[in-house]
């Protein structure tokens, strides 16, 4: 028998927990998903929230979002739902639409021993399509980890288990169901994944996870830049940024995401430039802690701006003007960026306007000043100057200049931008030199 096969779950290792032994209740739940749930009930199928609405709500989280299980297909479920729409091509999902609300609904996805025209796999392994259904069964064996392949049970209010995932829940252990090599093997993104959870929920990686994704990092270097692009946003844009950065780097996926980065990490300065992309990681945290918005073009930005930063200085050695030499550095690192991540070309332009900046504060006398304090990306690119400035990247009086600059009065504005003055000119020596002889000839005349 296949590991594969040893893996999956039967029917006689379930474990149900009444509603006395968990602490999900309905109260908590979405009234929308509610009303998926019932429905799908009364109309004689399976229904049962599935997934990380269940790991939140056991460990007395808010959930982001209620996602739905059954065992009827796609088009059963949009004959119950009239405002209903089915979505995807590798598998097929129905949401209901409850206004700005989406309830997701998926079928019962099937082992997929044999394939066939519903299922296909490339020649490492991966899945590229599959929409075979099957039972609650099959369907645990398709979820990635112990925690994420818990089942809530509308009928009966309890939680049911097929891998132990209440246990790992109480342990704080996210382990893979199955084999973690052949899992990875299928979609490497669950490496990804596993530090994004194991970051977000404070839980601890099992061992065997551990090991394989030092064995399959380089996996990932094959999967579509722009699906990579995706997941580095979810890694980055969650609060918890600097922990998925470290974590990151100590399983070896950091240098697949970010080759550049990671190479230029190996050349310290003082700290720098590591502490600049650790500034920033942390500022993006706290924002976020403190409900404020964060751009990934900035982020980003910090992410390869030691890249440009060397590429450029190379190039200025080299005998380019600077500001062309930031430009075409840009546009090199970017080029080569894209290769792993693909950056939509919005953050790539927004990310090369506030490294284009950055010598530009260096002129502080005449129009200059007022004329970049009216560019569109002023305040990125000032940000991003205080965070050079800080790390040891930039003159921190620079910084302190544009600082005031900015909250002065334009009477101010105007005299900070003026030239140093000059000595007195050789003209006025001049005329007072000619009136100094002018006077000592009438002097002698009058004697």
């Amino acid at each position: 028998m296949s590991a594969r096969n040893e893996a999956v779950p039967v029917a006689g290792q379930v474990k149900i927990y009444s509603r006395a032994e968990h602490n999900v209740s309905r109260s908590q739940i979405s009234e929308n998903a509610l009303k998926v749930l019932y429905r799908l009930q009364k109309e004689g199928f399976d229904a049962y929230l599935v997934g990380g609405c269940v790991r939140d709500l056991l460990l007395g989280r808010e959930p982001k979002d209620f996602d739905v299980v059954t065992n009827a297909d796609p088009d059963q479920v949009r004959k119950v739902f009239r405002n209903c729409r089915l979505i995807g091509r590798r598998f097929r999902l129905a949401h209901v639409h409850f206004g700005r609300e989406i309830i997701e609904v998926a079928t019962f996805r099937g082992a997929g021993e044999e394939q066939n025209d519903k299922q296909v796999l490339n020649k490492e392994g991966r899945l590229l399509r599959d929409n075979v259904y099957g039972t609650i069964e099959e369907d645990v064996w398709r979820r990635d980890f112990t925690v994420n392949a818990l089942y809530y049970n509308i009928k009966d209010f309890s939680v049911v288990d097929y891998v132990g995932g209440m246990a790992d829940h109480k342990t704080g252990t996210l382990r893979l169901i199955g084999d973690p090599e052949m899992r990875f093997r299928e979609d490497p993104v669950r490496m990804l994944r596993a530090v994004r959870f194991a970051v977000k929920l404070g839980f601890k990686l099992d061992p065997e996870c551990e090991k394989a994704i030092h064995n399959d990092a380089q996996l990932l270097a094959d999967i579509p830049s722009a699906r990579l692009y995706d997941e580095a946003i979810k890694l980055f844009l969650s609060g918890y940024a600097l922990q998925t950065f470290e974590m990151l780097r100590h399983y070896g996926l950091f240098q697949v995401l970010f080759p550049a980065t990671e190479n230029s990490l190996a050349v310290e300065e003082d700290g720098f430039p590591r502490l600049l992309l650790i500034k920033a990681l942390e500022n993006s945290d706290n924002r976020i802690a403190e409900g404020k918005t964060v751009t990934a073009y900035f982020l980003l930005a910090a992410f390869l701006w030691e890249p440009v930063r060397i590429l450029a200085t190379e190039k200025v050695a080299q005998g380019e003007v600077e500001y062309i030499a930031f430009q075409d550095a840009a546009s090199e690192i970017i080029a080569r960026q894209i290769r792993s991540t693909a950056l939509p070309r919005h953050i790539s332009m927004a990310m090369r306007e506030v490294w284009s900046l950055q010598p530009k504060f260096n002129a502080r006398i005449g129009s200059k000043p007022s004329r970049l304090i009216g560019h569109p990306r002023f305040r990125a690119g000032y940000d991003f100057l205080l965070l050079r400035a800080e790390t040891g990247g930039a003159d921190p009086e620079l910084a302190e200049w544009w600082t005031r600059y900015q909250n002065a009065s334009e009477n101010e504005q105007r005299k900070m931008t003026q030239p140093p003055r000059r000595a007195q000119s050789n003209k006025s020596g001049r005329k007072r030199s000619y009136h100094k002889k002018a006077n000592d000839s009438a002097a002698k005349t009058e004697s």
